[in-house]
């Protein structure tokens, strides 16, 4: 896409991060403060970016945006006040669940409430089973029950039928006189996931009822904002890793679930493959202000999962496979009950911040940790404008170590350290590990304000031999929405066994889908629809999702199948395999993003005392931005940016690449 402006945003927790590709190829990051309303804090950061590469906003060709609304109305349960309406005697699916504990063996652990309260589940006699419609809707009864919404506090209204997936007629028509009699949204499951399993289709639905207010209300601001600056209508990242217009997103809110994470896993997988040609893949490793995201890079692609939670809600659609703990460079360290020293998961967050930000913060941080052991320092500044209050970030460690009975605040700093780095190898663990894939043949991507500073000592601790920094690591959510394409998905459940497959049946349903994911796409022109099918053997309750080629082909699917299977979970079985669910996905790729690298000139900046094994090092400081290509660096040392800092251990050393990316390596040369 030459001789283009593109500009991509991401929201963060703590701050919001802005990337600015000009038509010369040259890379301009800022970071903003994150705002109560969003759109605010967005439209500061491009009005930033785009004073400091000396254009005027309104000649920016292109924008993206990922956001945090309605994972923040998850997250603090305060989404829309929303209705159900369900097949008569069904009105409690979501009560019920799967009647199981979250955690077998604490009596005290409680589900977390439904979003919809039983006051606003309402009723309507019609049925409906996996061969067709039983009992056509009563209309009267219909409206009866729109007028009980209209009489309630609903400010948005979920649909969802029974076997609806399979036959839709009812619940269509139903969706048809909601949405004549009321003047709120209608979100049908139908249309939303059309994929057996009552309560995650149930659930999945009323999520989208949930956040879809919220959403529209937040783009149109956002694009009124943009238009008064001469900005374009923003290009919104989903959860499956890819971008759509506002309007799609708006029609189907609970795509946006994930979507600041998503774009940093496919900005990692953007910056990052060259480094992974002789390894299996890419652990990416995102820690900001609030958290730490963790996911993998196969093959190039990023993983994507169907089985996520969030906040206890199952949410079906496809996600990026990002496993995320409550440990970042904003999250808050304490003492409990037992005397052991814990970290987060309670943030300081942008406003007061940590303590070392001079904002009236007294609670020690992992930053303020970071500070103290010597790992960003006086000659640092956040976001390229704030200065560090050492002082503080040494009294607030200080506190904590009264607190804990340690010796003093660098003893203090040392265990928020280790407890920090444990909390974010353990999630490390759950992608790889825990899935038959073992991190020493993976290369670790490190991004996020915070990310670099903690990588090499998270490789050491799984042995993982390779750190990638990508130039832009501090931003890298938002360079991942340049690099991000189009991508739309649609998903029909379709359950036979392959012995007994009617492939005209199947390949029905994967036209029908193809068409529904194209007539989503920007140009269809452009597009090209990837086919994937849900299979199980006979009698299991999971799932796993492979490919499948143009023409279905039973043999080739079920041995992929088979060998999926066996690398999950390690072994395969002979028994039948079933056909559960077809899915397709419409891919509409954008220009790669092409970046200028030029070094500046002297590029050390001094040193100063860093704490690495047990005692402190003298340490070689660098501004990151002078390294010219081909630099190799030596640890102990430490290498400055706006937005991020790079921490190179002892027995590590790095090389900076053609496009600027630094790649560390333990114990060997740089490469």
């Amino acid at each position: 896409m030459g001789n283009r402006t593109r500009v991509g945003v991401d929201v963060g927790g703590t701050f919001t991060d802005v990337v600015l590709l000009t038509p010369d190829d040259d890379l301009v990051t800022a970071k903003v403060p994150s705002t109560a309303d969003q759109s605010v804090g967005v439209v500061e950061g491009i009005e930033k970016a785009c004073s400091e590469a000396g254009i005027d906003p309104a000649e920016v060709d292109a924008f993206t945006h990922a956001m945090t609304v309605s994972v923040n109305a998850l997250l603090e349960e305060d989404g829309a006040e929303t209705a159900l309406v369900t097949t008569e005697g069904f009105r409690d699916v979501l009560e019920i669940a799967r009647q199981d504990r979250p955690d077998l063996y604490d009596f005290d652990e409680t589900r977390p409430d439904p979003l919809v309260p039983r006051r606003r589940r309402f009723e309507v006699p019609e049925r409906t089973t996996i061969d067709g419609v039983e009992k056509p809707v009563d209309e009267a009864a219909v409206r009866e029950v729109a007028d009980r919404i209209e009489d309630s506090d609903a400010e948005s209204v979920a649909v969802s039928l029974l076997h609806a997936y399979q036959h839709e007629e009812n619940e269509a028509r139903v969706t048809e006189i909601l949405r004549e009699e009321l003047d709120v949204p209608v979100s049908a499951s139908h249309e939303v996931l059309a994929e057996f399993r009552e309560y995650e289709r149930t659930s999945t639905t009323v999520v989208d009822a949930y956040v879809k207010p919220a959403i529209d209300a937040y783009l149109g601001r956002l694009e009124e904002r943009a238009e008064e600056r001469g900005v374009p209508a923003p290009r919104i990242m989903q959860a499956n890793g890819g971008i759509a217009a506002a309007r799609t997103v708006r029609d189907r809110p609970v795509t946006t679930s994930m979507s600041g994470p998503a774009a940093g896993v496919v900005g990692a997988a953007a910056t990052a493959g060259d480094a992974a040609d002789d390894l299996s893949g890419l652990v990416t490793f995102d820690m900001g202000g609030t958290s730490s995201d963790v996911s993998l890079v196969r093959e190039g692609e990023a993983e994507r999962t169907t089985d996520a939670e969030i906040n206890g809600r199952p949410i079906k659609v496809p996600m990026v496979d990002v496993n995320t703990v409550g440990a970042g460079g904003g999250s808050i360290a304490w003492v409990d009950e037992g005397n052991a020293l814990r970290v987060g998961p309670k943030s300081s967050g942008a406003e007061p911040g940590p303590a070392c930000y001079g904002r009236g913060g007294t609670d020690p941080t992992v930053t303020d940790a970071n500070v103290v052991l010597g790992y960003i320092g006086g000659s640092s500044a956040l976001g390229g404008e704030l200065s560090l209050d050492e002082a503080a970030a040494e009294d607030a460690l200080a506190n904590l170590a009264d607190a804990a009975g340690l010796d003093d605040a660098l003893a203090a700093a040392r265990g928020v350290y280790r407890v920090a780095n444990a909390n974010m190898t353990r999630a490390i663990r759950a992608v790889t590990v825990e899935r038959g894939h073992d991190p020493r043949e993976f290369g670790l991507v490190a991004f996020g304000g915070a990310g670099p500073m903690h990588a090499a000592n998270l490789a050491e601790r799984l042995d993982v031999g390779t750190v990638v920094v990508p130039r832009a690591c501090g931003v890298l959510s938002a360079y991942g929405l340049l690099a991000a394409d189009e991508k739309h998905d649609a998903v029909r459940t379709l359950r036979q066994p392959l012995a007994d497959l009617d492939r005209g049946r199947v390949e029905t349903a994967y036209d029908e889908l193809g068409s529904q994911v194209l007539d989503d796409v920007a140009d269809g022109a452009e597009a090209t629809v990837e086919r994937a099918a849900d299979l199980r053997y006979l009698g299991q309750s999971f799932e796993l999702t492979v490919p499948v080629d143009a023409q279905f082909d039973a043999e080739t699917v079920a041995e992929r199948f088979h060998q999926a299977h066996e690398t999950t979970y390690g072994y395969r079985m002979d028994e039948p395999v079933e056909l559960v669910n077809v899915r397709a996905t419409a891919v509409a790729e954008r220009d790669e993003v092409s970046v200028r690298y030029e070094a500046g000139e002297d590029p050390q900046k001094g040193t100063r005392q860093a704490f690495f094994g047990e005692r402190f090092h003298e340490t070689a400081v660098y501004d990151r931005e002078s390294l010219p290509v081909g630099e190799t660096v030596e640890g102990p040392a430490i290498l400055e940016q706006d937005e991020s800092t790079v921490v190179v251990p002892p027995e590590w050393a790095g090389a900076v690449q053609p496009d600027g990316t630094f790649v560390m390596t333990h114990g060997g040369d740089a490469r």
